[in-house]
């Protein structure tokens, strides 16, 4: 069982391919698992090899909503991949209005999402949700179909910057959020991590972005999602083990990594 789990990282991107595996080393050494996401169909395959290749690493695929709005969910494709025992997850999906106009391309990304929504129940996954600029149209569109759907749709807002109210939206409906090393060195989210129930938040890094402190400025790395768990305990007031354990175990049950 690991002591600490990053529950989205980008190990599949350029960023590694210099050192990947001194990376994979120094998460090994720290007792850390890791989701790796894909973005498109090829970053996703990439995703999955990897995961196969190391030891508590899996893979989450997926078209992410705004790197580029000409790649699509093509689900024959992504049926070569959601049949591999370490794939655990469909996303990053979901929609993004921070870089785009919301009456042009707001029907288009909320198209793409109900793919991978579909895809995902189908195939009895949950989904890795990106949302940015976005929370309240994520659960306008969630909320109904959990009614529809019941736990067959489930999940996780990954990189979680919204309010406690729609926190507690993702939460009613059995969504959990996760909090990247952001919570370091800004406190505009303690307030939401307080209030949170334990058994509903995760920790990730969202690496090779948004490293945590005291490694601001530098490449992030799974290994580093520690100081997030650190800082998890510290706002909430609670014992630092409790904190990993329950994260870990939280993660694990969302989902569904069985570790022998």
């Amino acid at each position: 069982m690991p002591k600490y789990f990053d529950i989205h990282s980008h190990l599949n991107f350029k960023d590694y391919d210099v050192d990947r595996d001194e990376v994979m080393k120094r998460l090994a050494s720290t007792e850390t698992a890791t989701i790796v996401v894909g973005t498109d169909f090829e970053s996703s395959k990439w995703a999955v090899e990897i995961a196969e290749k190391y030891e508590n690493v899996y893979a989450c695929i997926g078209v992410h909503p705004v790197d580029d709005p000409k790649i699509t969910f093509e689900k024959s494709k992504f049926e070569e991949l959601i049949k591999h025992p370490k794939v655990v997850a469909v996303g990053e999906c979901g929609i993004d209005l921070f870089r785009i106009d919301k009456e042009q391309d707001f029907d288009q990304q909320k198209k793409e999402f109900l793919k991978h929504i579909e895809f995902a129940i189908e195939y009895n996954k949950p989904i890795m949700i990106h949302s940015r600029n976005a929370y309240d149209e994520v659960l306008e569109i969630l909320e109904p179909l959990v009614k529809i759907h019941g736990d067959k749709l489930r999940g996780n807002s990954h990189f979680f910057t919204g309010t406690l109210e729609q926190a507690k939206r993702y939460w009613a409906i059995g969504f959990t959020t996760s909090f990247t090393g952001v919570i370091t060195f800004a406190r505009d989210y303690d307030e939401v991590i307080k209030n949170a129930p334990l058994n509903m938040i995760m920790s990730e890094t969202d690496a090779p972005w948004v490293s945590p402190a005291p490694y601001r400025g530098k490449r992030n790395e799974p290994s580093y999602v520690q100081e997030a768990v650190k800082k998890i305990a510290e706002i909430r007031g609670e014992d630092l083990e409790t904190v990993e354990m329950a994260l870990v175990e939280n993660a694990c049950r969302a989902f569904g990594i069985v570790i022998k």
